[in-house]
């Protein structure tokens, strides 16, 4: 009973439980939606300004392609030109002229001696295209830091006369993304064409200068921006704004990323503050619905148990002495009503029984001795005129008054089928070698034993009027086993006079039919044939069986 007040609390915190957590789950959804939208945002600001970035070194290297000293090559001005021009531009490395085999003409810093040009990517990439080229991720050869080449071909008659070359610094890429400002767990991430990373924020030492996993390459590549959840290269688990090189005026590929457990930390706490209020809430209801329900339940509950516990043990004065001042104690007081007529109907109940059995034992005393005033009328008149007759019906007629006795005496005790075979069929075949009874020697309760009496008495004295037992030379073989606690009987006769089927069913087809109870689950038959009858019957034993041993 406790445990069913413990699954009313539960029941009742229940739909709090359910509303709290639809709420969470609404208010995720609709985070992770936001947050989304905010990394796909955070990539296509930080997309905008490296766009901004390049297209601003592409409008100073255009601005170089025209000036006069440039374009005629005229080292001692290009060098001068160029050379102060580098030194107000941060964001770039070097800016130098090449010619088209990759030698250098003039630039703002010196050029190391034999230093070529020709085998970089991005110089055969503007020579092909004769258009402005943002290179791959580059060591530089003048002073070994690694930086971001571009190129832009300088075009005279549809010719390309000469290349114009710069780097971005990475160092100083780097440095614009971290003043950006990441939120921590967040990351943004730049790559070139190959995936190799140019900048990234946080853990530069780390990635810079790697190549984007081919896990990851798919995003690189991708035909349009998105955003999806995953775990970064970090460990962190995040959801990625991306946007790929794929894009028009996008040489880049740029990644923002916003850490799941940062974007769902004031979610969690309030989820673990919630949790913690139906947790006490839970614990409150638990102590009050069991102090309510151990007070106002369990008391009068254990009280009508009680009673019921001891009218079972026989204790048929124990009453709940309850008044119907709510439902339990109502229920109580009813009981004490009903228990009071049950022991009115038991009292006359027993009086009745000791009145049936009374007239059972009156019933019986007047059939035995009328089978007594029979056997002495045959006494008297055949007994000296022929004593060999009147000897095998005084057999018969004790035996027959035998069955009468068991059928008579209902309150007899529990006894084999043997015994109940062999006291039904003493009276229809002196000679026992005409009846021949096999089976293991099972213990049957009197409402079993009573109706097999019937049954048996009823075809042994249909064997002897019409069967096998009616002629000199025939046999009554009765077999029985039981198997999973259903007993299985076999009658067969042979030797006797041809057998038919009946007309119309009889009395004592109806008797055999009828005499066991329904709880017994009998099943029989009748088999005519030619040799005689056969009839088979199972039924369900009430009790364990008990087995002696085979009888033969």
């Amino acid at each position: 009973m406790r445990l069913k007040l413990v699954g009313v609390a539960v029941a009742a915190l229940a739909p709090v439980v359910a509303m709290s957590g639809y709420n969470e789950y609404a208010m995720r959804q609709e985070r992770a939606e936001e947050v989304r939208a905010q990394a796909a945002q955070a990539a296509k600001q930080a997309s905008s300004e490296v766009e901004r970035i390049i297209e601003g070194l592409r409008s100073l290297l255009t601005a170089v392609t025209a000036m006069p000293a440039v374009r005629q090559l005229d080292v001692p001005l290009c060098n001068d030109a160029l050379k102060t021009l580098g030194g107000s531009v941060p964001n770039i490395r070097t800016l130098f002229v090449l010619k088209p085999d990759g030698s250098p003409v003039c630039g703002s810093a010196e050029f190391p001696a034999g230093v070529t040009f020709g085998d970089r990517d991005y110089f055969k990439d503007a020579l092909a295209t004769k258009d402005f080229v943002v290179g791959r991720y580059t060591k530089s050869r003048f002073s070994g830091s690694p930086v971001l080449p571009l190129a832009m071909p300088i075009i005279d008659g549809g010719k390309t006369i000469a290349v114009v070359v710069s780097g971005v610094r990475l160092d100083w890429l780097q440095t614009r993304i971290a003043e950006r400002g990441v939120a921590p767990g967040n990351a943004v991430t730049i790559a070139d064409g190959d995936g190799t990373i140019l900048a990234r924020v946080p853990l530069p030492e780390k990635f810079v200068g790697t190549v984007i996993p081919d896990a990851y390459q798919s995003l690189v590549h991708a035909n349009a921006p998105g955003v999806v959840q995953l775990t970064s290269q970090d460990g962190t688990e995040r959801i990625l704004g991306y946007r790929p090189i794929a894009l028009p005026g996008s040489p880049l590929y740029v990644s923002a990323g916003f850490s799941t457990n940062e974007a769902f930390a004031p979610i969690n706490r309030a989820s673990i503050a919630n949790l913690v209020g139906i947790g006490a809430g839970a614990i409150v209801s638990l102590i009050l619905a069991m102090f309510i329900g151990g007070h106002f339940l369990l008391g009068p509950i254990s009280r009508i148990a009680e009673v019921m516990q001891n009218w079972r043990d026989g204790k048929t004065k124990a009453r709940t002495l309850m008044k119907p001042t709510d439902e339990l104690h109502a229920v109580g007081a009813s009981l004490d009503n009903l228990l009071d007529e049950l022991e009115t109907r038991r009292l006359h109940a027993e009086k009745a029984e000791e009145e049936r059995s009374l007239l059972v034992r009156e019933l019986a005393h007047r059939v035995k001795n009328g089978f007594a005033l029979v056997q002495a009328i045959a006494h008297q008149s055949f007994k000296k005129s022929d004593a060999e007759k009147y000897g095998s019906f005084s057999q018969r007629l004790t035996a027959l008054a035998g069955t009468y006795d068991l059928i008579l005496s209902g309150e007899g005790r529990a006894t084999s089928i043997m015994g109940v075979l062999e006291t039904s069929l003493r009276a229809h075949a002196t000679d026992e070698r005409r009846i021949a009874l096999e089976g293991p020697d099972v213990v049957l309760p009197t409402d079993l034993a009573l109706p097999l009496s019937l049954v048996t008495h009823e075809l042994a004295t249909n064997a002897t009027k019409y069967g096998a037992l009616s002629s000199d030379e025939g046999k009554v073989e009765v077999e029985w086993m039981v198997d999973a606690g259903r007993v299985a009987i076999r009658w067969a006769e042979t030797n006797g006079p041809q057998v038919a089927v009946p007309a119309r069913k009889g009395f004592g087809t109806v008797l055999i039919e009828r005499a066991f109870p329904s709880k017994a689950r009998a099943v029989h038959a009748f088999h005519f044939e030619p040799s005689g009858l056969v009839f088979e019957l199972t039924f369900l034993l009430e009790e364990p069986i008990d087995r002696v041993e085979v009888c033969a």
